[in-house]
């Protein structure tokens, strides 16, 4: 059973709505949308490395906030309400030096005013780069809109 709140929700949507954005910049390419996750890669080249070569540990953090942000989304109203990212942590268990690395965020905890999602992002040869976990405010529309 889905947990997004629009049943209609598709990659070219997310894909419009991430250009002239860090994902864009990044070259992170959403590829799919299951009923409780949401998947997408990202190039390790020249935008995204550190100056050892590595995949640095920031842009995999930026993959990992852009997933769990992205289907915190998914599974409001948006109408409504608003996300935003309140914590991250993430443990880099492995480098990569080179092709693309993929993440998949799934829900920890989805409640009415904070989502919790475990975001694995892994290597071309599907071994585990990095775990992380983000925690998301679920904030009214009218009161996100007052403060800023």
């Amino acid at each position: 059973m889905s947990i997004w709140f629009h049943k209609n929700v598709n990659l070219e949507k997310i894909r419009q709505h991430s250009t002239k954005t860090m994902i864009d910049f990044l070259g992170i390419e959403w590829l799919e949308i299951g009923d409780n996750f949401v998947k997408a890669s990202m190039p390790v080249n020249e935008k995204t490395k550190q100056p050892y070569g590595i995949l640095h540990g920031g842009a995999s953090c930026v993959l990992a906030e852009s997933l769990g942000s992205y289907a915190s989304s998914l599974v409001i109203d948006s109408d409504t309400f608003q996300c935003v990212g309140i914590a991250i942590n993430a443990n880099h268990v492995r480098s990569a030096t080179s092709g693309n690395v993929t993440g998949i965020a799934s829900p920890l905890h989805i409640g009415k005013t904070t989502h919790v999602w475990d975001i694995k992002i892994y290597d071309r040869e599907e071994k585990l780069i990095c775990v992380s976990r983000l925690t998301v405010a679920i904030i009214e529309k009218k009161d996100f809109q007052s403060k800023s």
